[in-house]
């Protein structure tokens, strides 16, 4: 009986948790009907504490990059750790048949700039021709530099045909200022590629990463790089650490975290004395749902107190740290109708 009452508490609780998450849609296509859809989600804070949230606008179909020829990218902006938000802003428009894709950013904690990534295809020109380019903001999003091609720094001649993309999200600065982030060539694996010039100039680690499908990169305490992919023929993740920044790479089964073959998020999360990696994924072995939040207490080597955000239709999502140590989380909802925000309260993050 004792343990029955346990988890008596343990269910009314999570669901008492549940019923206060609010979910705003941040980017709703039935308000326009130009838009077929909006896809791809990635959010970032800034140094001073503004909260980016950059997607795809997609127009007259939902289709991605290389079948689609009018794909924008727009973001809003949060000054209140995600309580309002400014309007709709596109960042990235070019004209018809040229389309931008799958946008990710990484902060820069040094310069305080903030880079944005995005793949790039020139459907009429140049069709199934992947580029990579990038922008870069120096007053917290406010304005943005035009694009920058950075593709023949970051991949391999022999690659110019390969289906390839940046992983959308978000990349990472390492401890010691070196700007990383993943992309993957769905032929030969995924990669790591960076800078150690804080975005003048991009390196690749000619070292293929496989299985990994599109895949992020996090730090872990002790300095060592980790990888974690989605992998299209596995019902769970894998992850690829190296000790040495690249030069060797140990690959592993995450058979801890569900997962059906979608792009998901990780994070450090240092709070107090605790160094916690986070990591959000439609956590399901075969459908696209139940969104979760998962704890590492032990730098990605196995994954705990799996815990639901939303139990429903759920794809690609993008997790962010606040001022606050809350954690905010944007992500794909009820089959990619709705784009929603949602802040996670440190609390219940910490709560064993």
């Amino acid at each position: 009986m004792k343990y029955l009452f346990k988890i008596l508490i343990l269910l009314f609780g999570t669901l008492s948790f549940s019923q206060e998450l609010i979910f705003e849609n941040l980017f709703d296509s039935s308000l326009n009907s130009e838009i077929a859809c909006y896809r791809i989600p990635s959010i970032v804070t800034s140094t001073n504490g503004i909260l980016i949230a950059a997607i795809d606008e997609r127009n007259n179909t939902c289709g991605d990059l290389k079948w689609n020829r009018n794909i924008n990218i727009v973001l809003r902006k949060s000054y209140d750790d995600g309580k309002t938000w400014t309007k709709i802003e596109r960042i990235i428009d070019y004209p018809i048949g040229e389309s931008a894709s799958d946008p990710s950013m990484i902060v820069d904690r040094q310069t305080k700039d903030i880079f944005l990534f995005y793949n790039y295809m020139n459907l009429d020109k140049a069709k199934d021709i992947y580029r990579f380019m990038v922008i870069k903001s120096n007053d917290n999003g406010e304005s943005w530099s035009s694009p920058k091609d950075i593709t023949d720094q970051i991949t391999k001649k022999e690659w110019k045909n390969d289906f390839m993309f940046i992983t959308s999200g978000r990349g990472i600065q390492s401890e010691d200022g070196i700007l990383l982030h993943c992309l993957v060539n769905l032929n030969k694996g995924t990669h790591v590629f960076g800078s150690n010039d804080h975005g003048k100039n991009w390196f690749l680690i000619d070292y293929p990463l496989k299985p990994g499908d599109e895949s992020k990169i996090i730090e872990l305490s002790n300095g060592d790089w980790l990888v974690n992919s989605r992998v299209n023929s596995n019902k769970f993740r894998y992850s690829h650490i190296s000790k040495d920044k690249g030069k060797s790479w140990l690959s592993f089964e995450n058979k801890d975290l569900s997962d059906p073959a979608c792009n998901a998020s990780i994070i450090n999360y240092n709070i107090s004395s605790e160094k916690l990696l986070l990591f959000s994924n439609a956590f399901d072995s075969n459908e696209r749902k139940n969104l979760s939040l998962s704890i590492s207490y032990d730098q990605g080597m196995s994954w705990k107190n799996n815990k639901t955000i939303y139990k429903g239709s759920s794809a690609y999502s993008s997790m962010t740290k606040l001022k606050n140590g809350d954690v905010g989380l944007f992500f794909e909802k009820d089959n990619y109708t709705k784009n929603v925000f949602v802040r996670v309260p440190k609390k219940w993050v910490l709560d064993k």
